[in-house]
């Protein structure tokens, strides 16, 4: 169904195309036409957290209101060549409704950057985050990432190798939880085409992988994907849930039946909800890892 449905979407695209409107990408449609959840909407748009264009975030809020909330950080895909904030509102208000309060910020691409360009730049953005948040109605000391894809590696990179948070002048401890979806984790040797094209020239290949960070201080996961997923197969999320593990950090490993790359993400959708639990157990895990931590009574001397 879900394969059916973006079908539909493309032809409508290119039906645009055939009048001349050439604006349109069938994820941008998708997120135009389809419905959103009632429970997020839209605070701020086109923030800046640096002086470059693509260096811009949106805050979604929960509608019904938000004090010291959870504050989630989601970073889209698009084999870092490729995407725009724009096309994500419907998971912008998707997290929202769940009670975080949500950003989704931009970043650089190939080949304006490379590794770990696009890595800088979300560490600006969380930065930015912690210092702002506030305002929105979000805690900066619960703060958790996500993402999908390409994002999902931003996401589990950040919270796993601590250098480009601390760059960023940034506690990595506030990072209290990551989460997954379909996300290259464990991706050695490169191919020859967009891995080594966006990570070839990183004089130390290992110090790209997200496994190789990961470790007994590695914030708790949420890691996800599909077992029809060929894009991004799921030996990614399986290596690197096994490693954390191994680790004693705390995991939820989820491989949904039937879902492909796309899947994943167009699952968090209110059309598309139904063809897997994602959204709720991601939800309810970084929820879990989210609440507030009991105050330490003071030692009598």
């Amino acid at each position: 169904m879900i394969r059916a449905f973006t079908a539909i979407v493309s032809l409508a695209c290119l039906a645009l195309a055939a009048l001349g409107i050439s604006a349109c990408s069938p994820l941008a449609l998708f997120d135009a036409i389809g419905p959103r959840d009632s429970g997020g909407r839209q605070a701020l748009k086109n923030q800046p957290f640096g002086n470059h264009p693509r260096q811009s975030l949106d805050v979604f809020v929960p509608v019904a209101g938000a004090t010291n909330a959870p504050v989630l950080v989601f970073f889209y895909g698009g084999s870092w060549k490729s995407g725009t904030k724009e096309d994500y509102a419907f998971v912008g208000q998707a997290l929202a409704a769940q009670g975080f309060v949500t950003v989704l910020p931009d970043y650089r691409l190939y080949p304006e950057v490379r590794f770990p360009g696009f890595l800088e730049d979300g560490a600006a953005a969380i930065a930015w985050v912690r210092d702002n948040i506030a305002a929105y109605g979000g805690d900066p000391r619960r703060i958790v990432l996500a993402g999908h894809s390409a994002g999902a590696y931003n996401a589990v990179m950040l919270g796993l190798d601590p250098r480009y948070l601390r760059a960023a002048g940034v506690d990595p401890k506030v990072v209290r939880a990551v989460a997954g979806l379909s996300g290259p984790y464990d991706f050695l040797p490169f191919d020859k085409g967009t891995a080594a094209q966006v990570f070839g020239e990183a004089p130390d290949p290992a110090a790209t992988q997200p496994i190789s960070f990961a470790g007994p201080h590695s914030p708790p996961a949420f890691l996800a994907t599909g077992d029809g997923d060929t894009v991004v197969r799921p030996r990614n999320t399986q290596s690197l849930a096994a490693k954390l593990r191994a680790a004693h950090v705390p995991v939820q490993e989820r491989v949904y039946p039937g879902l492909d790359h796309a899947d994943t993400l167009l699952a968090l959708s209110v059309t598309f909800r139904s063809k897997a639990p994602e959204l709720a157990e991601m939800a309810a895990f970084l929820q879990g890892q989210t609440a507030p931590r009991p105050l330490t009574a003071a030692r009598v001397r």
